[in-house]
């Protein structure tokens, strides 16, 4: 490059004229894809329930002291709900698999055969139990049959998350657990893009907590992504990220994720991120999109643990576990439901 300089300019008119011609220096950051533009505007969810869509169960019932972790699916117009449910103390919980059923995805009933699935071995905990899906979040049976893989752990000493897998034909009888296929997995979501299996999960194999991505060709031998993928980074985020939903809706994927909001102690609230490849996010500058409602007394701390999907209409419905102001006597105490209209049509 020919640079002329009259004497009167100083060094630094000099410096700023290479620094602006400089192949290596770039004043401005890449914009995002303009298509994401719609999905990084605020999200207006309406609850639609009086109260909780699943309740506390009655004394000595296997969910008669905490229920989360709601994995909803629609097959042929009937809403079907797994929840983990558990009984006892806090300190000496262990969570089994619930059932209940709906028609329009607001009023559940139990299965009267509750439980449906445990470990087994009267210690491990059946949590966050995710079903494959298509990339649009739908579900996908494979050979007739539903695939559900969850995290095991033993919620009491010293606990590690293990990936298993279960499947099930009715969604009430299911196999036994498979041998773990990954540690350190919590919250997982997977979809089978292509012929590819894409899992997105919290890591909490190490403090603080963060969302990490992983494939596989057949659903049980995993390779994770190098880096993590979603990691703490906004003001209203705190001590960890958790419970990803991915779902890809176009070209895109779109992400709803908790996390402790730190503008109100003991509190969570989820977050809501796009990505063009499912490795790279940017997170909504509205965040968090949903959050928990001080006047609703059952759902006034925690909203996180989630289920997503888009329904056949356009619009979006969540179905999230909740719990109410400390002491957390309950670990989560109910199943609260909200609909979104969604992003508006392009013009």
């Amino acid at each position: 490059m020919l640079l002329i300089v009259s004497r009167s300019c100083s060094w630094l008119a000099v410096l700023w004229i290479v620094l602006a011609n400089s192949s290596f220096v770039s004043a401005y950051e890449p914009a995002d894809p303009p298509e994401f533009a719609p999905w990084l505007q605020p999200q207006e969810w309406e609850r639609d329930t009086k109260g909780p869509i699943i309740e506390l169960g009655e004394q000595d019932a296997f969910d008669d002291m905490h229920v989360f972790a709601p994995c909803v699916a629609l097959e042929e117009g009937q809403y079907r709900m797994w929840y983990a449910g558990s009984q006892g103390k806090v300190s000496k919980r262990v969570f089994r698999l619930g059932l209940a059923s709906s028609k329009d995805g607001r009023t559940f009933e139990k299965h009267p055969g509750n439980p449906v699935f445990e470990f087994g071995d009267g210690e491990s905990s059946i949590l966050t139990p995710t079903l494959l899906r298509y990339a649009d979040g739908s579900v996908l049976r494979e050979d007739g049959k539903l695939r559900m893989w969850f995290s095991a752990s033993h919620l009491f000493g010293k606990s590690v998350h293990n990936l298993h897998e279960t499947q099930s034909h009715d969604g009430i009888q299911w196999s036994p657990p498979s041998d773990p296929q990954l540690s350190g997995v919590y919250a997982p979501t997977i979809l089978k893009i292509d012929d590819t299996y894409q899992m997105w999960y919290t890591d909490v194999s190490a403090e603080p907590w963060k969302i990490r991505h992983a494939q596989s060709n057949d659903g049980q031998e995993w390779k994770e992504t190098k880096e993590a993928v979603l990691r703490i980074g906004q003001k209203w985020e705190q001590g960890r990220l958790f419970y990803p939903t991915v779902i890809k809706s176009g070209d895109l994927y779109l992400m709803w994720y908790g996390s402790y909001w730190s503008a109100f102690e003991g509190k969570t609230a989820i977050g809501f991120a796009v990505s063009s490849d499912g490795i790279n996010w940017e997170k909504n500058p509205h965040n968090p999109v949903f959050r928990p409602d001080p006047s609703r007394e059952w759902e006034s701390h925690y909203t996180t643990s989630q289920s997503i999907r888009q329904l056949p209409d356009g619009s979006w419905r969540i179905w999230y576990a909740s719990r109410q102001k400390p002491p957390f006597r309950h670990k989560y105490f109910a199943i609260g439901t909200a609909r979104w209209q969604g992003i508006a049509p392009a013009q």
